[in-house]
């Protein structure tokens, strides 16, 4: 169970599933606010995903939360769509994308 938000993208290989990326071709960027937190991308094509660090020139969806609140999505702590329809956790562009990632990653 990863502790810090530098964790998690560092550590995304192990909680990527490739066969839930099919035919996914987006970038998503990770906006995490407060303590411990940075901005990251996830770019996923051809079932691979790359990670970077600060903020894409194009991306396909924007999570935005604070670092405590994804941590504890990431760690099953809290609930996904809960934390969405308490604003806890933003998201623009496709929504979509948005469940999709919950799968890809095996998050909360």
């Amino acid at each position: 169970m990863p502790s810090t938000i530098q964790e998690i993208f560092e550590n995304i290989d192990e909680g990527f599933n490739p066969d839930k990326a099919e035919g996914v071709d987006a970038v998503f960027q990770f906006v995490l606010t407060g303590d411990n937190g940075g901005d990251y991308w996830i770019k996923v094509v051809d079932q691979q995903a790359t990670v970077g660090e600060g903020l894409h020139d194009d991306p396909t969806m924007t999570l935005t939360a604070t670092a405590n609140d994804y941590l504890a999505l990431v760690n099953g702590e809290l609930n996904a769509m809960m934390a969405f329809m308490q604003g806890k956790i933003k998201v623009k562009g496709d929504m979509g994308l948005a469940l999709k990632l919950q799968a890809m990653f095996d998050m909360g």
